[in-house]
């Protein structure tokens, strides 16, 4: 049952993309390289443009497909296919636990002492059923995650725009486009921290795969392929770009480090107090938008390993079947069951090391 339109599509790969290791981990990568990791994202993002044109290309030709990895056994052989399958969704199960475990980090910062086991099992049992009852649910949640995101990130760069144009004074100087390049060097501390910074940029756009994983579910696949892989990708380069320049502009560069979110710097150097909360929240979202997604493409994987094993067997008698709703429901049970299996082993993170951990994943 095709259920999800373009513009699901569109913020699913937005929000997919954009998370935590922006709002987050970017004081990180900026600390690292200055004004160099807008060319590390740009080389990057080259790199990942032909990775969606080259699955786009492929999806286009048979949109009846449910993941790449279906192309993988296809060319490489099921072999390849299988390793890469399993691989994969055991990947996602980890994702999703960290995602999870955040959740429970973020909301600590209002209800300091309400369980988290309880957090994460709530925030578990309602995104499983959204994905449990539709695909166009799962559709209208990530639309809605992504939207938050990316109206924080726009609000914070009008409002740093604003304050650059008008020369705001802060406790740090004046917020002008020149802080940007000012004593700028290609690698202003060493090679190796710029070299560094490549593997964080790429994390933090993983999570642009997923796009290929909706198309099995969208409506007008051909349309919609075109439209995310030619598009998709430079509105997030976009916002990238514009949030560091922004964030360059109004905090120098040699002053940000990795302790804080330069979100919340930005916000509270414009005057806004309640920016830790605000951001809080919009982390939260994200955190629950990244599980969202995990759940959803960790139960099409499974679907997609179900249907390349003998029709005779006890996991394609299981698992390759899709519920009245239309979607794979004994895989999401089992993904979920996964989740709960190893959040022990996530539940010791504090708020430092989890913020590592997940900014690593974003």
């Amino acid at each position: 049952m095709r259920a999800l339109s373009n513009r699901h599509v569109q913020m699913i790969a937005i929000g997919g993309t954009i998370g935590t290791g922006l709002f987050l981990g970017s004081g990180s990568t900026i600390s690292k390289t200055g004004p160099s990791v807008m060319l590390v994202y740009l080389t990057l993002g080259l790199f990942f443009f032909f990775m969606m044109r080259a699955i786009g290309e492929m999806f286009y030709s048979d949109p009846s497909q449910h993941t790449f990895v279906s192309f993988i056994s296809r060319y490489l052989g099921p072999t390849v296919g299988h390793f890469s399958g399993w691989t994969y969704w055991i990947g996602l199960v980890f994702v999703c636990m960290a995602e999870l475990t955040a959740t429970a980090t973020y909301v600590k910062f209002w209800f300091p002492n309400f369980p988290s086991w309880v957090v994460e099992l709530i925030f578990l049992g309602v995104l499983a059923s959204v994905n449990l009852i539709a695909a166009r649910l799962f559709g209208e949640a990530e639309f809605w995650f992504a939207m938050i995101k990316i109206i924080a990130i726009v609000a914070m760069i009008v409002t740093g725009v604003f304050m650059m144009f008008s020369h705001s004074v802060t406790p740090l100087g004046h917020a002008t486009i020149t802080n940007v390049f000012h004593n700028y060097t290609l690698f202003p501390h060493g090679v190796f921290n710029f070299v560094s910074a490549f593997p964080m940029v790429f994390f933090a756009f993983q999570g642009i795969e997923f796009v290929s994983i909706t198309i099995g579910e969208a409506k007008s696949p051909h349309t919609v392929i075109k439209k995310a892989v030619n598009e998709t990708l430079i509105r997030i380069l976009l916002f990238y770009i514009g949030a560091l320049i922004v964030i360059m502009g109004i905090i120098p560069w040699t002053s940000l480090t990795a302790d804080s979110s330069p979100f919340v710097q930005v916000f509270k150097l414009a005057g806004f107090p309640a920016a830790a909360a605000a951001i809080n929240f919009v982390v939260l979202t994200s955190a629950a938008s990244s599980l969202n997604s995990c759940i959803f493409s960790a139960g099409r994987h499974f679907y997609q390993l179900a249907t390349e094993v003998p029709e005779n067997s006890w996991m394609h008698k299981t698992f390759a079947k899709i519920s009245k709703n239309g979607v794979p429901a004994a895989n999401y049970f089992l993904s979920s069951d996964g989740f709960g299996y190893t959040l022990d082993e996530f539940n010791h993170c504090d708020y430092v090391s989890l913020h590592d951990c997940n900014r690593g994943f974003q």
